[in-house]
């Protein structure tokens, strides 16, 4: 068997956990909700997919170089509620007891930071050669799924849980994980504001990638296109490929990231049983990985 590398979408997973699981406070009223979800997501991870290797990487709490690219990126989220925000630093204080390392970088997400660990971890260890697993709560990092990544994504709560490869995929989309780029760039994204081409929904999106092969080789053959589609692809080709530009994982975070370091399994059972304890998360303590 390969050894394994799990990277966490800590964000994602925490924003899902809170919103999948009833309000749960600790005696003092703190609340631990996403956090307790949060650590259920990892225990399953860590028990289906046994690594040798785990990271964890979160959005750093400032503008991004999109948002900077872009005022109305993401502008019509609203604010995360207290009750979410705060759980964020205590997931982080219960990694180390696990002894899982988290990497954030000010100007970039948590993506950006998934996508460039990816890229280094094979550049870095040819001779593990490791199959990388992104946990994640949403489906924008599907474009670096490849031979050797998957994600294994959040669908509906905290257990009904996908594993996405290059097949399924393509069974779902009819694309290449590469390619939902373009499909981004052409049908947008609400919930990140990004605007694609307005009036072209997912299906034509899918159908125009899936026979051109790609955005650019669209417009190169905008001529062999007819009707409102085509109109709609003239008026907008500006904001198509800035959409695509958007919604592009950088792979080049300038990070200090050692395989290494992230090896994972060599931590006091003892200590992280007692930092479950702390947030009364008893029933947690005999599902430590």
């Amino acid at each position: 068997m390969p050894e394994r590398l799990i990277i966490l979408d800590s964000n994602s997973v925490i924003h899902r956990a809170y919103h999948a699981l009833p309000l749960l406070t600790t005696k003092s009223g703190k609340p631990v909700n996403a956090v307790y979800g949060f650590l259920l997501v990892f225990f399953r991870a860590v028990k289906e997919f046994r690594p040798g290797f785990v990271a964890a990487c979160f959005d750093f709490p400032a503008p991004t170089f999109r948002h900077k690219k872009y005022k109305g990126y993401k502008a019509k989220r609203p604010p995360a509620k207290p009750e979410l925000y705060n759980q964020i630093p205590i997931v982080k204080d219960l990694l180390d007891p696990f002894g899982v390392q988290y990497f954030e970088r000010e100007g970039f997400e948590a993506d950006d930071i998934i996508g460039t660990i990816a890229r280094l971890v094979r550049r870095e260890s040819d001779s593990l050669e490791p199959e990388t697993i992104i946990v994640s709560g949403d489906l924008d990092v599907l474009q670096l799924v490849d031979e050797k990544t998957k994600v294994y994504v959040l669908r509906r709560g905290v257990k009904d849980i996908v594993l996405y490869d290059e097949d399924l995929i393509k069974e779902k989309y009819g694309l290449r994980p590469a390619q939902l780029l373009d499909l981004r760039a052409l049908k947008g994204d609400p919930s990140d504001n990004i605007p694609g081409v307005p009036g072209i929904g997912e299906k034509t999106a899918i159908d125009l990638v899936e026979e051109y092969g790609s955005l650019q080789n669209i417009y190169e053959n905008i001529a062999l296109i007819s009707g409102k589609i085509r109109e709609k692809l003239v008026d907008h080709k500006e904001q198509a490929f800035f959409s695509r530009e958007l919604s592009q994982i950088d792979k080049n975070v300038p990070i200090d990231f050692k395989l290494s370091e992230c090896r994972f399994g060599d931590y006091s059972k003892k200590n992280a049983k007692q930092a479950l304890e702390k947030l009364e998360f008893y029933s947690l303590t005999n599902k430590i990985p």
